[in-house]
């Protein structure tokens, strides 16, 4: 039985989806020590929703319309190529929507500039599969927690 592509790449390294994300990155830095404009960050954060399947899309355009409500301070921009949201040159939290790596849910995933501190262990990463009114109020109260 022959191995696929992926399969080959994925047990020598890194996966097709996972050197994309870096050469994405580094396409970002790039454009960062370019000098990049806001309103350039703000585009291809845009881009890269509009870009998503429209299960992921959904859920991206959600996040960002609550993340850009609740800290209008934050700057949208990419970060591995997903919509990232930054105090200055720190990305608080960030969506990656489940396409990109072919996984089962989209997630909303916190850096450590994000203050979720509870005790001496707590989550960063939170699974997404549908966009409700639950989930709403859950990620707006992350949103205003990794602020705090």
């Amino acid at each position: 039985m022959a191995a696929s592509d992926d399969e080959v790449t994925a047990s020598q390294g890194f996966s097709a989806a996972e050197r994309e994300a870096m050469r994405q990155r580094a396409e970002e830095l790039r454009a960062e020590r370019g000098g990049g404009k806001k309103a350039d960050a703000l585009q291809a954060a845009l881009d890269a929703i509009a870009s998503m399947p429209e299960a992921d899309r959904v859920i991206a355009e959600r996040v960002h319309a609550t993340v850009t409500r609740v800290a209008p301070h934050l700057l949208a921009r990419t970060w591995y190529g997903m919509p990232a949201y930054a105090d200055g040159k720190h990305v608080v939290c960030f969506f990656q929507g489940a396409g990109k790596f072919d996984a089962r849910y989209a997630t909303l995933g916190f850096n450590d500039s994000a203050r979720l501190d509870d005790g001496d262990m707590w989550p960063v990463a939170f699974a997404i599969v549908a966009w409700t009114d639950a989930v709403a109020q859950r990620v707006e109260a992350l949103v205003r927690g990794a602020l705090a």
